[in-house]
């Protein structure tokens, strides 16, 4: 089998209740590892419709999408994968543990980016915050 493997997911944040900034990942019993929500395009998708699909079905939120992030390259079993990315605000939802995805942790932007079990998914967090969210204003950071 060859061919790029098409994947897309999303740098999902909210506000915390003292406004602070926090980014969801999402943990994978499968491979063990933590990461964005985030998966293959289904036939007939766009990258945006599968990373909004993929945050609903990973965390049980409904988002909101904001700014592309830098696509993500990579091999993956053998195969180049390719994972578009966007920033999306979180809105309404309750996550429920499931077989794909047991776990779910709301991070402050530094525990996200240590926690991140693939390096290179850094980047798009670096991204995002270097953007920053919409209305945010100065960082004082």
């Amino acid at each position: 089998m060859s061919g790029t493997v098409l994947a897309a997911g999303c740098v999902l944040w909210r506000r915390s209740a003292g406004g602070g900034l926090e980014i969801c990942l999402v943990h994978r019993p499968r491979y063990d590892d933590w990461s964005y929500p985030k998966g293959k395009l289904k036939r007939g998708e766009t990258p945006l419709e599968a990373a909004l699909r993929e945050v609903l079905e990973e965390t049980g939120h409904h988002c909101v999408p904001g700014a592309a992030l830098p696509t993500a390259l990579y091999m993956a079993n053998g195969r180049p994968k390719e994972v578009s990315y966007w920033a999306a605000e979180a809105t309404d939802g309750t996550f429920v543990p499931n077989d794909e995805v047991d776990r779910l942790a709301w991070l402050v932007p530094g525990t996200a980016r240590d926690r991140l079990s693939r390096p290179g998914d850094r980047v798009q967090l670096d991204a995002f915050l270097h953007t920053g969210p919409p209305d945010s204003g100065p960082s004082g950071d």
